[in-house]
């Protein structure tokens, strides 16, 4: 889970609009579509791509107006998406959207920023392997515990019983020598680091099989139907906006993140893009051939079966419902990578 930071309303158009005189891009000669995008958390790196694409007029050029609507603690943007109150939203993995098929609620994803959930599992440095997590105590949430937590019972033999309440507190990690703790590979880590002095061993369970797509972009079926230019357009310049926030000068997009979000640090924002380069949570394994925002028919399947076997989601859903391939796939922005 990601630090629990208080939420600030973001009002970037303005900027947008500055940012596209001063570098000289020419808007082109259609109306502007204005935009909000809903966020699941408060502002940070992992949602880099999108104010880079902001600050940097990706959006303006691409006839877009978008206005960026931080979530938080107190905030549930998802609830503002079928209800028509934003226009796309920041998903965490697909096991929301599978949620959405079941209880009926008109959404779709459209791309899928990161091709790795950034979920891990920290542990102390005596740890040698994945396989070694079965005989420590886990602190785990509510909600890890019903759904990844599942997985691991299923696929690798891990145990309830050895199972702790996480209080998003690493203390209680740092004061068990035998024990390990969840976290974000991008976040968590970072608060271990400083507050316990040493490196932890961190075992990221996408690269353990876990292999749901994050950091979605959903918007409503109806949008998808009615205006795909729309679509397109906003998915085209947010994969945009991710090459150039891991592979260019972001210093614009992190001082935005800042304002939104006060209490985030320039060394926060490093560790977590040093983190999302190091693992490839953004771009790995399909994006190299198909662009950043990839899906596959096959790594959907893969997931939602694995998701059935650990009696996470039902055997009979129709899940290819909750995702559409029609705007990913098509190597936009490529070669911005480096």
């Amino acid at each position: 889970m990601r630090f629990r930071l208080p939420r600030f309303r973001s009002c970037l158009p303005a900027l947008a609009a500055l940012a596209l005189s001063t570098i000289g891009f020419t808007p082109e000669a259609r109306a502007v579509d204005k935009v909000t995008f809903g966020t699941n958390w408060v502002a940070q790196a992992e949602h880099g791509g999108f104010y880079q694409a902001v600050v940097d007029g990706t959006y303006a050029k691409y006839g877009l107006d978008v206005t960026i609507l931080p979530g938080g603690p107190q905030a549930n943007n998802r609830l503002l998406l079928p209800v028509g109150k934003i226009d796309f939203y920041m998903g965490a993995n697909m096991l929301q959207a599978f949620s959405s098929v079941v209880e009926g609620i008109p959404t779709v994803i459209v791309a899928a920023m990161f091709q790795k959930d950034p979920q891990v599992l920290i542990a102390h440095p005596d740890v040698a392997t994945f396989e070694d997590l079965k005989t420590r105590t886990l602190f785990i949430s509510k909600e890890g515990l019903a759904s990844y937590y599942q997985w691991l019972v299923a696929d690798y033999g891990f145990s309830e019983s050895q199972v702790k309440p996480y209080t998003f507190n690493a203390a209680p990690f740092l004061a068990d020598k035998n024990s390990a703790m969840q976290g974000y590979i991008t976040s968590e880590p970072y608060a271990v680091e400083k507050q316990g002095g040493f490196k932890p061993k961190l075992f990221l369970l996408a690269d353990e099989g876990f292999d749901t797509y994050a950091t979605t972009i959903e918007t409503r079926t109806q949008l998808v139907q009615q205006n795909p230019d729309l679509v397109q357009r906003f998915v085209d310049a947010s994969i945009i906006g991710w090459y150039n926030y891991l592979y260019g000068d972001n210093t614009a997009a992190n001082a935005l993140i800042k304002k939104d979000n006060p209490e985030m640090t320039d060394e926060m924002i490093a560790f977590s893009i040093e983190k999302m380069k190091e693992y490839g949570i953004v771009d790995s394994g399909d994006t190299k051939t198909l662009g950043v925002g990839a899906m596959t028919d096959a790594k959907v399947k893969s997931f939602y079966d694995k998701m059935v076997g650990a009696k996470v989601v039902a055997p009979n859903i129709d899940y290819k419902k909750s995702y559409t391939l029609q705007f990913v796939n098509k190597g936009v922005g490529k070669e911005l990578a480096k």
